[in-house]
Order: C-alpha cells, then structure tokens, then sequence
C-alpha cells in the first residue's frame, strides 16, 4: 500500500555483507556456548553426553552438533535452573501460559532488555516509525512480552507512546482518534475487531483515524488476513515474530516489501530442521524453526525447537537489509490437527474464509469423534450484506467453502454460517480450534 521509502534503524548491522554476519555469529556463538557449558549444569550434562566440549565448536557450521532444547525444558527446570548468571543480574521475568499450570518463564538481564528493545526499535522502524510518531501499544502489558517489547521498541526510536494494553475497545479507538495515533501494535484478530469496530462507529481511517500501519503478530495469520486489515484500516500491516524464550517480539519482522520477516541475526541464528529427522534444511525447504541465542546473557537459548512451521530464504531483499527472511508461519508440529489421518493446519482453512466472499474472519474449528469417526466442523459469521441476502445464495457460498476446504486440506467439513457478530471476539489472542476429541 505503502510508497514510503524504506527505514532502517541500524544500517551498519541490518545491511552488512553477509561475510561479515558469519564471522560476526561465529564468535557469539563460541561465546555463548562457552558460558551455557560452564553455567547451566543440564546443558553441560547433555553436552558432555554427546562427547561434545566448547572447543569443539568454532562457528556456525558446528551448530548441528549441539544438543536441542525446547519448552519442556522451561517447565522441568523452572523457574531458575536455566539461568546463565546470578540471579542478582536478571532484572525482568517475562513469561507465557504453560500447558501444565507452570508459567513458562525466561529471566533477562540489563543486556538483554537493551537487545530486545534494539531489535522491536528495528521491527518498528522497518514498519515507517520514526519519532515523529505515536505508537499505540494494544499488546496486554504483563508477564507477555508482547506489550512491554512494543513499549521499549517505540521508547528506543524516541516515538511517543500510548500504552493501552489490551482490552477497552472504545477506549482504545477514543484515544487513537483523540490523540491522532499513527501506528497500531496489538494481534492481528484485535486489530480486526478494532476496525471492524472503528467502522461501526461511523469513523472513517485517514480522515478520523491517522493510522498509518500496525506490527501484527502474537498468533499466526494468513497472506489474505494481511490484505483484509491493510483494506479495513488504509495501513500498512507488517508481520513480527518473537518468543518469550528467545527475546519477545523483534526477533523477526516484515519491512514494507512484506516478503517475509528479516530475522536479526546478528542477535540469533536461525535453522530449518526436518521436525522427524532432526536434520538441517537448506534455504527454501519448509521444515520446523529452531533458534540459537548468540547476544543473551540471562538464560541463553541453544537450538531451541520452536514447533514453528516455515521456511527460510536469503535472497536479497529491495529494502536493502541483507539479514535472511523467514516465511509466514504456516502451522506448528506440536498443534496441527490430524483428522481422519490428514494433517490439517487452521492457516490453511483460513485462507479459504478470508478469500470468500459474504464472510468475516471470525471462525471457528471445533473437531470431535462421533462413531470412533473424526468430524471437522467450521463455524464462520456471515457480513451484514450475505446475512440478508437470499437463502439460495447463502446456501451458495456455503457450498463453495466445503468445496474448497475439500480442495485445500483434502476433507470434508462441516461449515455452518453464523449471524453477524455472534462469534467471541478476542482482545488477546483469538482461540480458533476446539478439539473435543479424547486423544
């Protein structure tokens, strides 16, 4: 949508040839794995089970003979056994939901909270801010990174800042409209609902709302959703990625070529893997993301499995940064659905409701096993327009999303259209599958 010349915060570090970027990660790196041997005992121990020392690794072709770790490993070593340094150096936790009732936690030090904001003030530049700027931080502000990595990120270029939080719907528009915000951080389904909203209120983007793009992320969303917001908003919507466990959002992010998310690498490296093989993938190939930690100090990451599904390319980017992309996430390993022995991903289903006609993207995937049989059933709200359209059309466009699901993902589901308005609204991130089966 956007004309606006490219902005890049840190040119010396986002634009360095790649030559330079390896010698650069290759010495973090046999630095960090030289600190996580001689301070996390549970690393060591995995380490020295390898017949791996320090020594061994002299740079980034070395790091497949690294052990992984995961997110099992901040549950069974929580909340401290992970840490790098003392205790009296962390001076944030940050955290996420854990599936056992156990936070997942992650302790940063001052360094760290400097790199992080480092990276969201590259993430947030890349997206137009400058410190011209007002940036609205609709992220919830807590133990999730996504509100306070926005806050520090937009601090860092000099922006002003409106730390809303999450939540408060009309609230959050009266200060957008009032204050003349120009760049809008939360979810992409938030944001969704905040234009949706915004339009009901008979306010009109670029007249009575000043956006001028948002950096979207905190759950996964399609090509199509990105296209569907840039309409509803008159924005620029920018993809960003991040994990608690490697440094919040910033870790990844789009600039307006909106071709993939440049990952920082001189602050991390990322890998392709065969999620069954534990094998590296070559650029281009889809496989399961991992990530290495080569700047943090708290409680430093070593080929972590994010579960993530993408790809990785290095082609050169028109915005001028030379920092491999990352694709959109297209699904986890540890969350895609297997329905009558298909694997189905909620991306994919979608991108089928966003690219028809008469429906929002609000939905719904609620799986269940009826006579030891699986059944897929997707509920998706109607607009205005198709809930008072003819019967026979509604049935229409109905017939086309089965038609299409079946195409896509290969099964047969059951799609019910919903009135307008009656699906749950997220102010977080949106729950979009209830599976009811006893797996």
């Amino acid at each position: 949508m956007s004309e606006r010349k490219h902005l890049i915060y840190d040119p010396a570090r986002e634009c360095m040839s790649r030559d330079e970027l390896t010698a650069l990660q290759n010495a973090r790196l046999i630095e960090t794995v030289k600190r996580e041997y001689e301070n996390v005992p549970m690393y060591r121990s995995r380490m020295d089970a390898k017949g791996i020392r320090p020594e061994d690794i002299h740079g980034v072709e070395d790091l497949k003979h690294l052990p992984f770790m995961d997110k099992r490993d901040l549950r069974d070593y929580y909340p401290f056994d992970l840490l790098a340094v003392p205790q009296s150096e962390i001076v944030r936790i940050q955290g996420s939901s854990g599936t056992t009732g156990k936070p997942i936690v992650s302790g940063y030090t001052r360094n760290d909270v400097d790199i992080w904001s480092e990276m969201m003030a590259r993430t947030l530049t890349a997206a137009g801010c400058t410190k011209e700027d007002k940036v609205q931080v609709a992220y919830g502000l807590g133990l999730f990174t996504g509100g306070f990595g926005a806050y520090q990120g937009a601090d860092r270029i000099g922006a002003m800042v409106v730390p809303m939080s999450s939540g408060n719907t009309q609230r959050q528009i009266l200060m957008m409209k009032d204050l003349g915000v120009t760049l809008l951080c939360c979810t992409p389904s938030y944001a969704t609902y905040l234009g949706e909203t915004i339009r009901d209120m008979g306010l009109v983007p670029g007249r009575d709302i000043k956006l001028k793009a948002g950096c979207f992320g905190a759950e996964p969303w399609t090509e199509e959703m990105r296209i569907h917001l840039e309409e509803l908003l008159g924005i620029d919507a920018c993809d960003i990625y991040g994990l608690t466990e490697i440094a919040g959002p910033g870790v990844a992010f789009a600039c307006l070529e909106k071709e993939g998310m440049h990952v920082n690498e001189d602050h991390v490296i990322a890998e392709i893997i065969d999620p069954v093989t534990e094998q590296p993938l070559p650029y281009g190939q889809k496989g399961e993301l991992v990530f290495t930690t080569i700047t943090k100090t708290g409680m430093p990451m070593l080929r972590y499995r994010t579960h993530d599904i993408c790809y990785l390319t290095d082609k050169p980017c028109d915005c001028g940064r030379t920092f491999a992309r990352m694709s959109r996430i297209t699904g986890r390993t540890d969350d895609m659905l297997v329905i009558r022995g298909v694997n189905v991903f909620p991306s994919q289903i979608e991108t089928v409701l966003v690219a028809t006609q008469g429906v929002a993207p609000h939905y719904m995937l609620i799986v269940d096993r009826v006579n030891n049989s699986d059944t897929l059933e997707v509920q998706v709200e109607m607009t205005e327009e198709m809930f008072s359209d003819t019967v026979s059309h509604i049935e229409e466009v109905r017939r086309h999303i089965t038609e299409q699901i079946r195409s896509v993902v290969g099964i047969t589901a059951k799609v019910s259209l919903m009135a307008p308005k009656s699906m749950p609204r997220s102010e977080g991130k949106a729950k979009r599958v209830i599976d009811n089966r006893k797996l």
